[in-house]
């Protein structure tokens, strides 16, 4: 599925209006479209600075979030492409630490969409071709890429020698293009890996490790999973880190969710197993308390659509996901009866998500995704009652907050293009 963007802008709108017009409908993986583009557009690629690459099922844009921050800590000026966007296609590409101005960012797309005639690029072939090419042009320290998808056949993947590879948590999701197996899937994201490039992994399953191993072996990469070449906890208040440079005591993230204090270490990790980029322990440290991600258990902000009630607002969207923000709402609402606003895409597996939060929500409140192919409220409903849950269904976000008690604490779950409406309503819009 394309990603849905709208612009007030009315230069970036027109490019947004062709691009819809001219990319094949849903996702596409294959380094073929890409490659013909980005020759076609003098290979921006080639004038990158080091390459940070970040693929994973979840925790993988958390991930980017702490390398981003620990990298303009220690004075890097850094490159970030990131997808989806919530509110604002520019989210996608920031440069050099700001977000991609309307005009240039008309101007890319511009020359993007008119160098990928014939080769029909998909919407996330441009959008990586349109971050290459502002990236080029503009001096930095580092580039940091997230995988859109997989990691294998991603368009992403275009680098071909990138200064450190990660992957984070692994999860079904996508099995579509990436297979029902999680050791197919961990093989898929395991394509990220380069001959003599460092890969740090987070810690997985035997049968799972085992094949990332294997890819990384396949393909020269430098593997270093989690437990063994370097391993963290969360303890006491600490983010305690150690591999063979020596341990480290650093604060707990200020994002919310404990497993952000692995997403951290695998930021550490990466950063820690590169020579060419000067990162200090105290940017490390700083890190923890800079990284900013929206709509991953953001508590939100008063505005037109929250007013002042206890919102938080997370995009997560497979049940690996659904698993840990349960985790969080058990303990952050324990003894309040908690309501949970929910939608989830077509594609997407509903009652996986809604099952772990038997006993935690008192009443879930279902409403469509706007502009998308989404499960209707009522059909939710009844997927709910199949979960063991109460539920009821609203026409919009606006509608399910209105039945909810003013007094009761809400999570507002299930996709990153809902939170992006929820962000968009209130006013928040990331910068």
């Amino acid at each position: 599925m394309a990603d849905f963007a709208r612009s007030a802008h009315p230069g970036v709108q027109a490019q947004l209006d062709r691009l819809s017009k001219l990319s094949p409908a849903g996702d596409r993986l294959g380094l073929e479209r890409i490659s013909a583009l980005l020759e076609r557009l003098g290979r921006p690629q080639d004038a990158l600075p080091p390459v940070l690459h970040v693929a994973g099922t979840n925790g993988k844009g958390s991930t980017v979030a702490f390398l981003r921050a620990a990298l303009e800590a220690a004075g890097h000026k850094v490159h970030v492409f990131t997808s989806p966007h919530l509110v604002r296609f520019n989210e996608r590409i920031r440069i050099a630490g700001r977000l991609i101005g309307d005009e240039q960012l008309a101007e890319i797309l511009e020359r993007v969409i008119d160098g990928g005639s014939g080769i029909e690029p998909s919407f996330f072939e441009v959008a990586t071709a349109a971050a290459l090419v502002a990236f080029a042009g503009t001096p930095a320290d580092a580039c940091i890429l997230e995988v859109g998808l997989g990691g294998r056949l991603d368009a992403t993947n275009i680098i071909d020698k990138p200064l450190v590879t990660g992957i984070a948590n692994l999860a079904l999701d996508h099995q579509q293009f990436l297979g029902k197996r999680l050791d197919g899937i961990a093989a898929e994201k395991a394509g990220i890996a380069k001959e003599g490039v460092p890969l740090a992994t987070q810690l997985y399953p035997p049968t799972v490790g085992g094949r990332i191993g294997e890819v990384a072996h396949e393909r020269g990469a430098l593997w270093l999973p989690r437990g063994s070449s370097w391993d963290a906890i969360a303890r006491q208040g600490k983010l305690r880190y150690r591999d063979e440079l020596g341990a480290l005591d650093l604060p707990i993230p200020r994002l919310r969710g404990r497993y952000q204090a692995m997403n951290a270490a695998l930021a550490v990790a990466m950063l820690r197993h590169q020579s060419e980029l000067t990162v200090p322990t105290s940017a490390l440290s700083a890190a923890m308390g800079w990284a900013d991600w929206p709509a991953r258990l953001q508590k939100l902000s008063p505005g037109p659509l929250v007013g002042r009630r206890e919102i938080f607002l997370d995009g997560g969207h497979n049940p690996s996901a659904a698993r840990q923000i349960a985790l969080f709402a058990r303990h952050e609402f324990e003894g309040r009866p908690m309501r949970l606003v929910f939608a989830s895409l077509a594609t997407k597996d509903p009652q996986g998500m809604l099952e772990p939060f038997k006993d935690v929500a008192e009443r879930v409140h279902m409403v469509p995704i706007p502009d998308h192919a989404c499960f209707a409220p009522d059909d939710l409903v009844e997927i709910a009652g199949n979960a063991g849950l109460t539920a009821e269904a609203h026409d919009s976000v606006e509608d399910a907050l209105a039945a909810i008690p003013g007094d009761a604490p809400v999570l507002i779950f299930g996709s990153l293009y809902l939170a992006g409406v929820v962000l968009a309503a209130n006013d928040q819009v990331p910068t």
